[in-house]
């Protein structure tokens, strides 16, 4: 393995930092991302009771939001609950924003890694394209042996960044999808805590919460 990086060239050293990264965000992105970390089940459920059973205090609500971005969404509504409907919803909707934005956490950089690997790895063919024809002005064609190191530096550049690019570029792809679900579940229910508070419908504690 070291002896590929070292024939790679310096442009190695650029791309191999990518994938370090790269593998650090997907897993960070896996950990963080788990339904039961980001939407908790049973949680305006256990929030309508608590309502119901006169334990709403401003504790309960600060625990509330510490505890999940659900949570932090649910709580902003619940701050507003003795206000009108449309004031409660705007309270949840900017919170929201914010946690959708927190959610997002280091995709951007993903989808940038699997977008300039493959240009770094392309960097390396041209660099060692300029290496092998440095060569053949030198000594001509007949030495294949002095052109190999930039052969081999064109062709290892470019499967490095390719080989990086591709897992990056899938992970990137399925974190947004996810993401995206995750906001789709947060806001309904949101929703449902507000028009139940609003008298607007009716409590399903056996429903997906």
């Amino acid at each position: 393995m070291f002896e590929l990086v070292k024939a790679g060239g310096w442009l190695m050293l650029p791309i191999i930092l990518c994938s370090i990264m790269a593998l650090a965000i997907v897993v960070e992105r896996f950990w963080t991302l788990q339904r039961r970390r980001v939407a908790p089940p049973g949680l305006v459920d256990g929030i309508l009771a608590t309502i119901r059973g006169g334990n709403l205090t401003r504790g309960y609500i600060d625990g509330l939001r510490a505890a999940s971005p659900l949570g932090r969404v649910l709580a902003a509504g619940l701050v507003n609950r003795d206000h009108a409907r449309e004031v409660m919803k705007e309270g949840i909707e900017e919170t929201g924003r914010h946690v959708a934005h927190d959610l997002e956490r280091f995709l951007n950089t993903l989808g940038t890694i699997a977008a300039i690997t493959p240009l770094l790895g392309l960097l390396g063919t041209v660099v060692g394209m300029i290496q092998v024809f440095s060569v053949i002005t030198d000594i001509g064609v007949g030495s294949p042996t002095d052109m190999a190191g930039g052969i081999s530096k064109a062709l290892i550049t470019t499967a490095a960044g390719i080989s990086i690019a591709v897992p990056a570029l899938i992970f990137h792809r399925y974190f947004r999808g996810k993401v995206d679900e995750l906001v789709i579940d947060m806001e309904q229910q949101a929703i449902k805590l507000v028009e139940v508070l609003h008298g607007e419908r009716e409590s399903d504690a056996g429903g997906r919460a």
